[in-house]
């Protein structure tokens, strides 16, 4: 089974939506951006029945450098992560 490419996802929403493709491209680009802006500012981007893209603080930690064996320290950083909502795990799983 292959994945869906953003053409076929635009295609089948359009199908099911009756709205034009350029349409459903706009809306896809442009909650994309509003996302991207929304975790920066809050924190958070919630998609109601999907799931939510969150930013977190990573502390410092020490890790293994695995070529060498030779322990190094991990700086601290911020990152992204996508939590998915309770109904879209039982949905899929």
């Amino acid at each position: 089974m292959s994945k869906l490419t953003k053409s076929q996802i635009v295609e089948s929403l359009a199908n099911s939506t009756g709205l034009a493709k350029k349409e459903i491209n706009n809306v896809l680009v442009e909650m994309a951006g509003l996302a991207y802006k929304e975790v920066k500012k809050n924190g958070e981007f919630v998609v109601p029945g999907f799931g939510k893209m969150v930013k977190v603080k990573r502390a410092a930690r020490m890790g293994r450098n695995p070529a060498t064996g030779a322990e190094i320290k991990i700086p601290a950083k911020t990152v992204v992560k996508f939590r998915l909502a309770k109904v879209a795990k039982e949905a899929v799983l």
